[in-house]
């Protein structure tokens, strides 16, 4: 079994809204692309925060600023066969939002709640319970 590391964020803004970004591809075993937050794998032998901060650049052209506050740690076991700790943060971030279309389709700020209602990765309930 392959095992790797992940990071992901919750990016938060100034009114308390989270970026949220839809994926452009689903994930296997799915029937449509989810939304989800920014993130993806630590490359070894990188500080988890540096990875932090190069997936959210990656993914969204922001900026992090500041500490990341550590949210949750999973195991993510979607793919047989792969077992991924995911550590998710919540973060802030500055600059404008750049998306890669070949990884995400659209992105927008939401609510907590309002996100939980759009079709999400099943593994975000846990942090959505959390921060309630």
């Amino acid at each position: 079994m392959e095992l790797q590391v992940g990071v992901k964020a919750f990016i938060k803004n100034d009114r308390g809204e989270y970026l949220i970004l839809k994926r452009s591809v689903p994930f296997p075993n799915e029937p449509e692309p989810n939304w989800d937050i920014p993130g993806g794998r630590i490359i070894p032998g990188e500080p988890i925060f540096k990875a932090l901060a190069r997936e959210i650049k990656e993914e969204t052209g922001l900026e992090m600023t500041g500490d990341p506050k550590i949210i949750i740690a999973q195991d993510i076991l979607r793919v047989e066969g792969k077992h991924v700790v995911r550590l998710t943060f919540e973060a802030k971030a500055k600059g404008d939002v750049i998306i890669d279309p070949k990884e995400h389709s659209e992105y927008k700020w939401s609510s907590l709640a309002d996100f939980q209602k759009l079709f999400h990765d099943i593994y975000l309930d846990p942090v959505f319970k959390i921060m309630r």
